[in-house]
């Protein structure tokens, strides 16, 4: 006997959802074209470029579609969403962590200062920038601590690491981007320098 798949609408998410647990393929293209963009926002903070966040982000959606019919619909879709891309950015961290190594700060000088009249209008992507040329580990403990706002005990307990190693991390990732900040983009230094630090590092 057949089953037929369910018919699903691109503006029902929850119906959208039902098929995709259904293994309908074109379901499946539409949650992913309604939430790349979402996904890709996340991930690309966690990311050294892009081709590190374009297999973060598939994993990513794998993981989603395998844990569908555990979802549960009284909690927001994208805050579900957020959480599996923000682990499978971890593991992706863990897997390549022997390859990760300390980058000496003379190796930022690099960065070509945009022009002074598009500073305002890409002050947040040039930010991105900074961040996703932190080595892996500071970047990741940056960007949960920062962005995230995961403190240092929980961050431990996610990367398997000591709680004072995320605090040291944490230190050196906003020493370096303030220095990165300060030597190529001063226009930008005292409107983001400050914009690091939390009032409690806890």
């Amino acid at each position: 006997m057949f089953f037929k798949r369910p018919d699903f609408r691109e503006d029902d998410l929850e119906s959208v959802i039902a098929a995709c647990i259904a293994r309908n393929r074109q379901a499946e293209r539409v949650l992913i074209k309604l939430f790349f963009g979402f996904a890709k926002s996340i991930t690309t903070r966690y990311s050294a470029n892009e081709e590190e966040m374009e297999e973060i982000v598939n994993d990513g959606f794998l993981k989603v579609f395998n844990n569908l019919p555990k979802y549960d619909y009284a909690q927001p879709f994208k805050a579900w969403l957020r959480t599996i891309m923000v682990n499978t950015a971890i593991d992706c961290y863990r897997k390549n962590q022997k390859y990760a190594h300390q980058v000496p700060i003379d190796e930022y000088e690099d960065i070509i200062a945009p022009d002074e009249g598009i500073i305002n209008k890409m002050a947040a992507e040039e930010i991105l920038v900074l961040i996703r040329r932190l080595p892996p580990s500071y970047r990741m403990v940056f960007t949960l601590y920062v962005i995230e706002g995961y403190n240092h005990r929980e961050i431990a307990e996610m990367l398997g690491i000591k709680k004072g190693t995320s605090k040291s991390n944490l230190q050196d990732a906003r020493r370096k981007l303030q220095i990165m900040i300060k030597n190529n983009y001063p226009q930008l230094y005292l409107a983001y320098g400050l914009k690091f630090t939390k009032a409690n590092d806890n």
